[in-house]
Order: structure tokens, then sequence, then C-alpha cells
């Protein structure tokens, strides 16, 4: 059957301190009314040095605090208000006659010395295992010390909480009257100093270090801590006094008992009950349920009496005690869960797959009727809380030790996923209602951040966009960060651009507000980026403001934890990879631009290792990357100076590459000398080659004078100034012809020049010396003219006898 059907239409109600008449409509579920957008309820406060804006429509607004408003410390609370305070700590009243509390025995000593040792201002942890009773000696206690400190009794749950910061808030609230302040940290430390409270801070979940700063932040209060034994212990020199909680003795389970049912027992479950202080190690809250089994027996044996009474037949002989039931075994005793659920009403077990579905969380009350589809469902957490299976948790209820694992193996999780989303769909619905305060969220946080994490991908983004500005504006800051990650994820698999630009935008505000400048840029320019695609114009003007706030509070030196989005730099031992690209061997290659450009790197003086952060770099003006080798000597070895100016605001996957771009250019830059030095040491090489290819020297470039060369005063054949050959060396023929080297031209007016060493846009004429049989510069070759196209392959010189006229006429003459 559908638990949204056929009932009746909500109908809204007045702002009051209990959620129960705000959801005592819910029972007609989200079905019954059309499922609303985020309502817009804008709420303003004070965080710090902004004002926030809560908008959950468009997402918050913050902006800096005006001059003369907020900074000073709010009037702390009255006994009236705190006595107040104190009740709306507490759990909810449920509805029906009240049960009676078990008793609180043999905890006389303990509760005497807890006392005693808080009147002195000493701290103390209180340590036992679960259902040792805790929570009913801190009441104890708590009572017993009113009027002992000038700030009263605070009451804190430390349930999910693993910092100190979100507990330092709560106890700010519960002490000053600030409705509408959340103040940054340090205005909190100053504050919270003042305080002289004895705080009763149940189900302790932190120590080391994060327990120390507590302490170290509130010296004039006086802590009794209820912990685990599986709790991390506290430091040293926390100096916390040690009191640990042990189980009941004999007598005492057996009192327990007793007081539960109502009765004295009988010897049979006199018995029983020693063997359960045994298996039990006497904790209170086994003996709470097994007071629960005796009385279910209890019922049932009365009611199968009454039905005996009723039948006909009475003069028959069979026996009576037959009809009893018997006393559940010692393993029942131990754990009693399945047993206990199996006797309940059928919307009690509807509300056990509820708790076991949200990890063990009760919903209020007042949300029963909408969730299991049953008007009366109300009255299940007073029956259940009767059988032990429930413990007050702060200001709410869940499931108690053990239980969940015990139900889970008895099938009561089995439909967990359905009942999860059947949660998230109605809180979802109560969240978004106009009449509901966003302290009346905060008060259902635990099972909204259950019922999301159980929920699809749907119904979690429309929770989530409806719960964020509730928890924003509660002051619950810590449930707000932890919906909104939960929100944006869940954005990020169904596909909704729009709303996960909206969680971005309040996680980088949410940031900002706690000092966390590196998150807040990272966070709001995701934001800009996902509403600019969206065109979205009041989105981005709203993510620009905030980020404008994010860069003033940088460079007015704000101290922040360093940015996420720089890396440190490369060290020595990681390998860069630069592509550097070939040269080719057919490319014309100038040995004295190479020359040159070596020449140039060993003028370049060593470069300053880079430090890893420097607030000012210089920006090289370029569009593209660098394509030739003076362009990455310029990059990378600036020889003029260029004025520093501030580093353009760039997105973050491209900041992040920022810090490794010079290496990678001196990396190019080294390889590419290496590659000119080679180009160098081949030309050399080259030059004696007899097999050199086209574009150098061939074997028709003979190194021997010919005999029609011109000559001057010297020997004929030579050069002016050159000195006789060796007689011994024996002359070609001088009426062998010359065979001319591709590429040369026998132009008789280019004899005597020498190459030209001014660079110019083609390559030079070069006529290379030779060497005579003396070691003495030889004539100089005809001139090389520039090919026009490039030479393909390396052609074999062919000679053309069909001229015998010399290369040189003139040395004919």
């Amino acid at each position: 059957m559908d638990r949204t059907q056929g009932q009746a239409e909500p109908v809204e109600q007045t702002a009051a301190p209990s959620v129960a008449p705000a959801v005592a409509s819910a029972a007609a579920g989200p079905a019954a009314a059309p499922a609303p957008g985020p309502v817009a309820r804008i709420v303003t406060l004070t965080a710090g040095d902004f004002t926030l804006t809560v908008n959950p429509v468009d997402g918050s607004e913050i902006e800096p605090r005006r001059p003369g408003t907020g900074g000073t410390a709010p009037a702390k609370r009255d006994a009236a208000d705190r006595a107040a305070r104190d009740a709306a700590a507490r759990p909810p009243a449920l509805p029906g006659p009240a049960a009676p509390a078990p008793p609180l025995l043999a905890r006389e000593e303990e509760r005497e010395r807890l006392v005693r040792l808080l009147g002195r201002g000493r701290s103390v942890r209180l340590t036992g295992p679960a259902g040792s009773g805790r929570s009913a000696l801190l009441d104890a206690v708590g009572a017993d010390c009113t009027g002992l400190a000038p700030d009263g009794v605070v009451r804190l749950s430390g349930y999910g909480h693993q910092q100190a910061g979100e507990l330092l808030h709560a106890l700010y609230a519960a002490v000053y009257e600030a409705s509408a302040e959340r103040p940054e940290r340090t205005q909190l430390l100053a504050r919270v100093r003042d305080i002289g409270a004895i705080v009763l801070l149940d189900d302790l979940e932190m120590g080391g270090t994060a327990l120390d700063e507590l302490l170290r932040a509130t010296p004039e209060c006086a802590y009794l801590l209820a912990a685990t034994p599986d709790t991390r212990a506290p430091s040293d020199d926390s100096h916390l006094e040690e009191v640990f909680l042990g189980g009941l003795g004999r007598a005492d389970c057996v009192e327990l008992l007793e007081a539960g049912t109502g009765r004295p027992l009988t010897e049979e479950e006199n018995a029983w009950a020693g063997d359960l202080r045994f298996a039990s190690e006497g904790l209170p809250l086994r003996f709470v349920q097994a007071a629960a089994l005796l009385r279910q027996r209890d019922e049932r044996n009365q009611s199968s009496a009454e039905d005996d009474d009723d039948e006909p037949g009475v003069f028959e002989e069979r026996p009576r005690d037959a009809a009893f039931v018997a006393l559940p075994t010692l393993a029942e005793g131990a754990a009693p869960a399945e047993l206990l659920a199996s006797r309940v009403s059928e919307s009690a077990r509807a509300a056990l797959r509820i708790a076991c579905a949200l990890g063990g969380e009760m919903p209020h009350h007042a949300h029963l009727p909408a969730l299991v589809g049953d008007t009366h469902a109300d009255a299940a957490v007073a029956e259940l809380l009767g059988c032990g299976l429930l413990t007050p948790v702060g200001t709410r209820y869940r499931l108690a030790a053990g239980v969940v694992r015990q139900l889970e193996e008895a099938g009561f999780a089995d439909t967990a996923a359905e009942e999860a989303r059947t949660a998230a769909r109605h809180y979802a619905w109560w969240t978004g209602h106009a009449s509901v305060t966003p302290e009346r969220v905060a008060s259902e946080a635990d099972a909204v951040l259950a019922a999301l994490a159980g929920a699809d991908v749907v119904a979690a983004v429309l929770l989530a966009r409806t719960a964020a500005p509730a928890f924003a504006a509660s002051r619950h800051w810590e449930a707000w960060e932890r919906v909104l990650r939960s929100g944006a994820e869940a954005a990020r698999k169904a596909g909704e651009v729009a709303e996960q630009a909206y969680f971005h935008h309040e996680l980088g505000v949410h940031a900002l507000c706690e000092g966390r400048l590196d998150r807040a840029r990272a966070e709001l320019e995701a934001s800009i980026g996902l509403r600019g695609a969206l065109a979205d114009k009041r989105g981005t003007v709203a993510g620009r403001r905030a980020l404008a706030l994010v860069t003033d509070r940088e460079k007015a030196g704000v101290e922040v934890s360093p940015p996420l989005r720089l890396e440190p730099p490369a060290s020595a031992s990681e390998a860069v990879t630069t592509v550097v690209p070939a040269v080719s061997k057919s490319a014309p290659t100038t040995p004295m631009a190479a020359v040159a450009a070596v020449a140039a790197v060993a003028a370049v003086a060593p470069v300053a290792p880079v430090p890893a952060v420097a607030p000012v770099v210089p920006v090289i003006g370029r569009a593209q990357a660098p394509t030739t080798l003076s362009e990455v000597f310029e990059e990378a070895f600036p020889l003029d100076p260029k004025p520093a100016v501030a580093a353009p605001v760039v997105p973050a996957p491209l900041r992040a590459a920022e810090p490794r771009r010079k290496p990678v250019l001196l990396a190019a830059a080294g390889a590419l000398t290496v590659v000119v030095l080679g180009t160098v040491v081949s030309l050399a090489m080259t030059g004696s080659d007899p097999e050199t290819p086209a574009g150098g020297v061939g074997p028709a470039a003979s190194s021997t004078p010919t005999a029609g060369t011109s000559g001057g005063a010297g020997v004929p054949g030579t050069g002016g100034n050159d000195p006789a050959p060796d007689p011994g060396t024996t002359a070609p023929d001088a009426s062998e012809p010359a065979s001319p080297e591709p590429g040369l031209s026998p132009d008789p007016n280019q004899s005597q020049r020498t190459p030209s060493r001014k660079p110019s846009s083609t390559p030079p004429s070069r006529t290379p010396s030779s060497t005579g049989p003396t070691g003495t510069s030889s004539n100089p070759e005809p001139t090389r003219s520039v090919p026009t196209t490039p030479p393909v392959s390396t052609p074999t010189p062919t000679p053309t006898p069909t001229s015998t006229t010399p290369a040189n006429p003139s040395a004919t003459a």
C-alpha cells in the first residue's frame, strides 16, 4: 500500500519552539502537495568580518561587514534563558503518559566524587562501555552542580564531532545571546575564554590534540566528558581526572529487573538474572531490555489465560502450564533486539526498519506518521524507548548500542534502500516548507544527513538543495558543509549542471567565511565556470563578487594555509622529457650560424635557481609557444631585464602547471645546444670526407692546384705570395679538363674573391682553401652558386669532356 495516498492536505504552522507543531501536518506526506522549489527564506547573518545573506534561489551573497556593525561581544544569557536552553538541549517529550525512568543504582560513590571534582574546577573523563548508564549519571551530576558556576550547567553532545571547532560554537551559542552571529575563529576564542560553566559533554568521540584544543580554549570551564573505552585517550598534558564506570552487582541487577517489571522475581527468574548478569558483565542496558522481555512475557501469559477461560470444555483435564510462555534463553537475553521487535506493534516495527535504513537514527516522532503511513505511529518512539531499543543522544533518539547489528541480522535492513528513498523525499519536502524554521531543520541534522547518504541521486540533489540554506541560516555549519559536498557529488552524477554550480558557490562562500582562501578560490572558480556555460548572469555576478573578496583577503596578507593550487617545485631527481625537432641533413646549415649560436649560449650567465613561490613573476608577452632557437633562448635566458608585473588570474589547472614551465624551457634550450654542437662537429668532420654529399666539398673540388690557375709573384700556378711547391711533387696535366662540381660556376671574374663573413639572407659564396703538398694554402676554387632547388640526393659527379678550356682563361694568357 502506498504510504502517501489517501491523506489530508498539509496545513502551514507558525513558528514554535518544538518541532512537533510544524510536522504535525507532515502525515500528509510530500505527495499530497506539489513539490515546491527552494523557499525564498532569506536570512542575514554576521560571519566574522562579513555579512552573509543566505539566498536559497541564486546562492548566498557575501560582502564586507559595514563599519560600526558587529564586532562586539553580545550579552550572556540570564538564569531563565539558561534554563530554557537546557530544556531545549534534552530529547523531546513523547506523546502519551510519561514512562518512569530506570533508577540510578550503585552510582552514589561515583556521583559524589564527580560533583566534588567539578566543584573544584577540575575536568573529569568518565569512561564506561556503551550501556553502562553514563548519560543517566551525567543528568544526576548536572542536577547536583546547579549554581556552582557563574554561567550555569551547559549540556553538549559530542556525537559525530571529531574536531573542537563545532563544539566551541555550540558552547558559545548556549551562553551568549547571539542568534544572528557566527564569529570567526579569533573572535570565538576570545569570547569563549570568558565563559565559566560546568560543561556536560556526552558521547565524546575525540581525544588527543583536538581535546587539548577544546580544554585550552576554555580555561574557566570544568568539563565532565563521557566516553567509551575505545575513544582516543587524552594527551598527558591535559591533566584530566579519570573515573571508570563498571557494571552492576547481582543484587543491583535483580533490583533493576524488579523495578522494570513492577513485581518481585520468582526463583527461576532470579537464577536467570544471575546468569544474564555474568554474560552481560552487569550492564544496566541489558537489564532494562530484560525487564521489557519479562513484561512482554507477562502480557502474553495473561492474554493466554483469558483466552483459555473463554473457551468451552473447561471440565476437560489438561496441563495449565503448557499455555504459559517460557523464560527467554540466555542468548536471547544477551541479544534481545530480535525478540523484542517481534512483540511490538506494527508501527514500531516499521519505525525500526526506517532507523536501520538511516544508520540507527530515529526520526522525530512527528515525522513517523508520514514515513510509516499510520496516523498513530508517533507513539512508536515511546514504545521502543520503554523496551530499551532506543537511547537518548543530545536532542534526539537513536538505536541503542548493538541493536542495529541485531536487527540487520534479523532482516530489518532488507528494505533499507526503499526506506532511505522515502525518508529523503519526505525530508526534501519538509525542509523546504515555509513553516519550518532553520532551527528545527538543524535539530534533525543527523537524520537528514543519513537520508541523504542512502537516497538516489535525484532525491539527494533535491534534499541537499532545500536543506543547505536551512543549515546555513541555523549556524550549523558542519552539517552545511557535509550536505553541500553530498549535493555536489549527487548533482555531478545526475548531470544537473545548474545545481552543481550552486553547490560549488556555496562551498566557496563557506570556505571564505572559515578563512580557507585556497579552497574558496577553487570552489568559486568552478562555480563561475559552470554558470558561465549556462549563461547565468546573476549567479556569475554573485560568484565574481565573492571571488573579489578572496583576492582582497589574499592581498591583505591574511594568514591562511598554503594554497592548494600551487605545486612544489620539481626536484633534481625528476627527469624532464622534452621533444626536440630532428635536424635534417639536407637542410642548409651554415657553420658560421652554428658557431654564432654556440657563442651566444656561452655568453649567457648562469641562471640562478628559481624560488618555489614568488609573489611577483615576470610575464612573457608571447601569444604562442616558442618555435625557433632564438625564441627558446629568449624565454629561458632573458638577456634584457623586463619589468615585473603581477601574474594574471588563470584557471586552477593552468596555474598548477606554471611552476614547471621554466624547467621545461631550460631543458629544451640545453637539448638544442647539444644539437648545435653536434652539427658543428659534423661539419668539421665532413670537410675531410671524400664521400661528402651535395652541398659539401666533393671529389671534383680537388685540393691539388691546376696548371691553368692564375699565379702571382711566386711560383706559377699558386697564389701571389705562396711558397714554391715541393720539387718532388708531380703537377697534374694541364691539358686534362677540370671536372666542374655540381653547383659551381666557372666565372673568371670571381676567381680572386674571398668568402664574405657578413650574414645575409642567402648562404654566402664560399671558396674553401685546400692544402698543398707543403701544407700551404692552394688556389681558390670557382665561386659556388646558390642552388635554386633543395638537393634531393647525393649525386655522383660526372665529368663533362666537351671542353678543354681551362677553368681560368686568364691563367693561359
